[in-house]
């Protein structure tokens, strides 16, 4: 089957190419030109685990096309799919869809008859009625079926969660929608994948729903953590505790500085903002985006309480990327964190497997601050800052840093150092959501 992808960002580049190695022949466009003939050499923007080698075995076996002509892909296509951001508005939190809305009047002009047309960017509930009104508008002969089918992908995962899916939601109002789509997924639901067939409405507000929902959680858990310093109880016991009860799960239970990225901290706040417009407000959606809010920023000024307390000067903060495996920083809570410890004067050596790029061009950070060498960032810290659980800080050998001469204070805040064996050396290590006495 032939697949147009609008958008070559993160769910665009990884549906498209995936598309593509369940063997369909999959033209991805995007309008950045110099993206595409960057893409056409196998170059990949993002850094996603699994992605480049399948890119390239697709573009070899000639599946996998990348353009920034609309004109003849499009008139090709049997489905196509919308796969542009839908950027929070900063004032409002409500998502902007105006590249959403550019992609059905330019799918309206070129594609043919009988061609379905596939919402996988992120959507208020409802936004599809908006898209058919344009669509129609732009061209009144075009005779379309639309479907929402909404990707659940965790970024550094997202090659494994789109070939290996726990669901495939698909929302339309059309029987060709929905079988199209079936032969779309047909190499997925021959081994038993759920195939979720619902309305339009229902699956645009299913992915919103999920995502807050999980943000809900790492807010629930972060929040425990806070209890937990004040009573005597480890939170890494009670997440264990809760997560082996099914009707709640270990997932999403880890307590640590906060969540964001490219979904949650926008989904939560666009939900948000529909609910409101729609006299529903979600009184739990509203709390967690201020208690996460709130986490980043007790993060912070407790790094920097910490620093001040220990009178440290150099520091060495290892993540920026808002989680492992991925280079994103958007939302991270590394941002803050870095932000005050820079306002205050203290000298950094800032680390990250993948994110450092990004970090050097977002943050308009010094290249002197920036290390690509974890052994080189920590070579003359006074204290470790760990903000993201990369294998490597959770490999880091504490007999090493217990031999140097500075013996740099350790503030865990994702619990992936033994701090007991930390103090066994005569390190300090601090972690959160716990009282113990882990300072040497």
């Amino acid at each position: 089957m032939k697949i147009a992808i609008i958008g070559t960002g993160y769910v665009g580049l990884v549906s498209g190419t995936c598309f593509a190695e369940l063997g369909h022949t999959v033209t991805c466009i995007d309008i950045d030109k110099p993206k595409v003939a960057r893409l056409q050499k196998g170059e990949v923007p993002i850094y996603e685990p699994g992605l480049e080698k399948l890119i390239l075995s697709n573009m070899d076996q000639k599946r996998l096309f990348f353009t920034s002509d609309f004109t003849p892909t499009l008139s090709e296509a049997t489905v196509v799919f919308i796969a542009v951001g839908t950027p929070q508005d900063p004032i409002t939190g409500q998502a902007n869809l105006k590249a959403v809305f550019q992609c059905a009047e330019t799918i309206a002009k070129h594609c043919s008859n009988g061609v379905v047309i596939v919402t996988k960017s992120t959507v208020p509930v409802n936004t599809h009625l908006q898209l058919s009104d344009r669509i129609s508008k732009a061209n009144p002969d075009l005779e379309f079926h639309l479907v929402s089918n909404p990707e659940f992908l965790r970024e550094g995962s997202a090659v494994h969660d789109f070939l290996y899916p726990d669901r495939i939601v698909v929302g339309t109002n059309s029987e060709e929608g929905e079988q199209t789509l079936r032969n779309v997924y047909a190499p997925l639901l021959r081994h038993g994948v759920p195939f979720i067939f619902t309305s339009l409405p229902s699956a645009e507000l299913a992915k919103y729903a999920s995502n807050s929902f999980l943000a809900t959680k790492i807010a629930f858990i972060n929040e425990v953590a806070n209890l937990c310093e004040k009573t005597g109880a480890h939170i890494d016991d009670v997440a264990r505790a809760m997560g082996l009860d099914k009707r709640i799960g270990a997932d999403f239970l880890k307590a640590g500085p906060g969540y964001g990225g490219s979904c949650f901290p926008k989904d939560t706040l666009a939900l948000s903002h529909t609910a409101h417009q729609y006299g529903a407000p979600l009184t739990i959606v509203d709390a967690v985006i201020k208690a996460n809010k709130s986490r980043k920023d007790q993060m912070a000024q407790r790094v920097l309480d910490l620093l001040n307390l220990h009178k440290i000067q150099k520091v060495a903060v290892l993540g920026v990327a808002f989680k492992a495996e991925t280079d994103d920083i958007r939302d991270s809570p590394a941002l803050p964190i870095i932000e005050k410890l820079t306002a205050h004067g203290f000298d950094l050596c800032i680390h990250d497997p993948q994110a450092l790029g990004n970090a050097k061009r977002e943050l308009k950070l010094s290249p002197s601050v920036c290390y690509d060498s974890l052994e080189k960032a920590l070579e003359a810290a006074e204290a470790i800052v760990i903000i993201t659980e990369w294998q490597a800080y959770k490999s880091l050998d504490l007999s090493v840093l217990a031999q140097s001469k500075l013996r740099p204070l350790i503030i865990d805040l994702r619990n992936i150092i033994d701090c007991a064996r930390a103090q066994s050396l005569g390190l300090t290590c601090i972690p959160i959501g716990s009282t113990e006495d882990n300072h040497a």
